[in-house]
């Protein structure tokens, strides 16, 4: 098989010499069909099968431009606008990232991560919705205690966590990513309670909180019979095998990591920012495809991050990527203590006012959970000049509508 360096006639594309050689959109098109025949794909996992297949070529519609100095003509199509599609997250990216910085306060912030056993992964895959929700609850009702808590700070912190479900090797790894304030609002509202500058908690004594909240939701889930137990998780539905099953998750140590950002709160933002985008990996990553696989680079951590390049059957990298299909409006960014939506605006006022600080005037504080994927004006807004000549403006000219018969 030849190697795969556009995409093929039938997604009705024009060539782009600014296209990567290569796109996840590649593998789909080349290897969706045999990927299907051999493997149970949900309804969900489909449709992001076929957003990614179709995005930004002849099948989703576009317009026709114009440069009005040279004449110089380009075809836009319209993109997928799907939270998991490699080519539409940039521009969610720096949306987030600019309504995230809007909120932040001149105090130290700490980089927090939580990451469940690799033992949970067989039942977190088959029971995605309610264990990741789990996994959020348990992290903020963790962080709560301990920011309540008068021997450690006695304050309510804000907090912005994202949810990861990958390693770079596209394998499950599932953690929370956050960023905490250094120090939090007294009940009364009436203090700012700064914490140490380079200290939070103890990550020990955080790791066996976050595993006893967790193991408790679990055993509260199946007792209202709320956890489904298929595939590598049915040998766990019988009592005396799942009472075995959490003693293992008991006794082994759970990894949570906390530590300052590195150059203060805006550098962990940025960094924060790289899991907003609900996608296993990106363009800019994949080497090769053709010939029946992928090859990627990836990060060895396990000796000092070395990039390598790991090659796969196309066919297992379709199903790990599709590991990371979130379910339907799944909600993977989320804001906890003062930063809670519900109250955000007056407790950040009262933030600002203990810690001397001026809002600014018309900050926006717009929810990131409307922020995962771009909007279709922002997507489909035409470039201000010209890429030819580099200086007419262009102007759309037609309209192309979408092909009939595609599927949403």
């Amino acid at each position: 098989m030849p190697l795969l360096s556009s995409p093929t006639a039938a997604a009705g594309t024009s060539p782009d010499p600014q296209r990567p050689p290569f796109e996840v959109a590649d593998v789909v098109r080349e290897y969706g069909a045999a990927f299907r025949a051999t493997h149970h794909v949900s309804h969900g996992q489909e449709r992001v099968l076929r957003a990614i297949a179709h995005c930004r070529t002849a099948a989703l519609g576009g317009h026709v431009e114009v440069c009005e100095s040279c004449e110089t003509e380009q075809i836009s199509y319209n993109s997928c606008r799907d939270r998991h599609c490699p080519k539409c997250q940039g521009r969610a990216r720096a949306q987030w990232l600019a309504a995230e910085q809007a909120l932040l306060l001149p105090v130290p912030y700490f980089h927090v991560v939580f990451t469940l056993p690799h033992l949970l992964n067989p039942l977190v895959r088959v029971n995605q919705r309610v264990l990741y929700n789990l996994l959020f609850q348990t992290v903020a009702r963790t962080l709560r205690q301990f920011a309540r808590d008068p021997k450690h700070l006695g304050a309510e912190l804000g907090v912005t966590a994202v949810l990861h479900t990958w390693g770079q090797t596209l394998t499950e790894h599932i953690h929370v990513h956050g960023i905490g304030t250094g120090g939090g609002l007294t009940a009364d509202g009436t203090q700012w309670r700064p914490s140490p500058p380079r200290f939070l908690f103890a990550v020990a004594a955080l790791s066996q909180v976050f595993r006893g909240k967790y193991l408790a939701g679990l055993r509260r889930l199946r007792a209202k019979h709320q956890l489904h137990f298929v595939g590598e998780s049915a040998e766990w539905a019988a009592d005396e095998a799942w009472k075995a099953f959490l003693g293992r998750l008991q006794e082994r140590p759970w990894v949570v990591y906390a530590k300052p950002p590195w150059g203060g709160p805006e550098q962990g933002l940025k960094y924060l920012s790289r899991y907003t985008p609900c996608v296993a990996i990106s363009t800019r990553r994949l080497v090769f495809v053709g010939d029946g696989v992928v090859r990627f680079r990836y990060k060895d951590y396990a000796v000092g991050g070395i990039t390598k390049i790991m090659e796969l059957p196309a066919e297992e990298f379709l199903r790990r990527f599709l590991l990371h299909v979130v379910p339907p409006r799944f909600v993977r960014i989320r804001h906890f203590g003062f930063l809670a939506n519900r109250a955000r605006q007056d407790k950040l006022a009262r933030c600002r006012q203990l810690l001397a600080v001026v809002a600014a005037a018309a900050t926006s504080l717009l929810s990131p959970n409307n922020l995962e994927t771009p909007t279709a004006s922002a997507q489909t807004a035409s470039p201000t000049r010209c890429p030819a000549c580099g200086g007419g403006p262009m102007r759309v000219i037609a309209v192309l509508a979408p092909q009939r018969g595609i599927p949403p």
